[in-house]
């Protein structure tokens, strides 16, 4: 498996919900590549620039581990980010792991991948208003893997890190679960067990 993720990234992009996932992967020998509908600047919900490493149509499933989608106004709002949905199909049609977290698993539902595999979101009810067939399919959890793809609420960045860590092997077993308990629980013990000495 290549050692690159994707992050996608489009105006009002939700940049806390995926700052553990690409620290900790970065730290752990990983490359976080930016992903842009172009490569134009783009603005995220907290203000800051971006300008995206590489367009949406040169990014392919086979040169990637992840592709990583994080929630926007955008979602919301039209169909302006649909052919990130689109990629995403074309990742998890070709075996490799997509995670999503907060209004990318509304275009996911759009997308009608989410009307087979187990998943969750902010609420069902944010889900249900697409008009997909997966109502049967939520979950009320933090975070939800389901084979090759990952899915979390707005509010679970933590979780929706762990769940990657664990897909791509980051971190396993106990360290997987030091990780949590030290980022989400402030359980200064798990410290020691995360960096080996326990």
């Amino acid at each position: 498996m290549t050692r690159t993720v994707h992050l996608a990234v489009y105006d009002t992009f939700a940049d806390w919900e995926t700052g553990h996932t690409t620290a900790h992967l970065a730290q752990n020998g990983w490359t976080v590549r930016t992903v842009g509908l172009t490569t134009d600047p783009v603005t995220t919900m907290g203000g800051l620039r971006v300008r995206p490493d590489l367009a949406l149509a040169d990014v392919g499933p086979e040169e990637s581990g992840l592709l990583i989608l994080t929630g926007a106004s955008a979602w919301d709002t039209g169909d302006e980010l649909a052919p990130f949905a689109a990629k995403a199909r074309a990742f998890l049609d070709a075996g490799t792991p997509v995670a999503a977290i907060c209004g990318a698993t509304l275009g996911l539902a759009r997308e009608g991948l989410l009307d087979d595999r187990a998943h969750t979101s902010a609420v069902s009810f944010y889900l249900a208003a697409s008009g997909y067939a997966g109502g049967d399919r939520y979950r009320e959890a933090d975070a939800v893997t389901d084979g090759d793809l990952i899915t979390a609420g707005p509010t679970e960045p933590v979780a929706f890190a762990r769940e990657v860590f664990a897909r791509l092997g980051v971190y396993e077993g106990e360290r997987l679960d030091a990780w949590y308990r030290l980022f989400h629980d402030s359980d200064a013990s798990a410290y020691a067990v995360l960096e080996g000495g326990a």
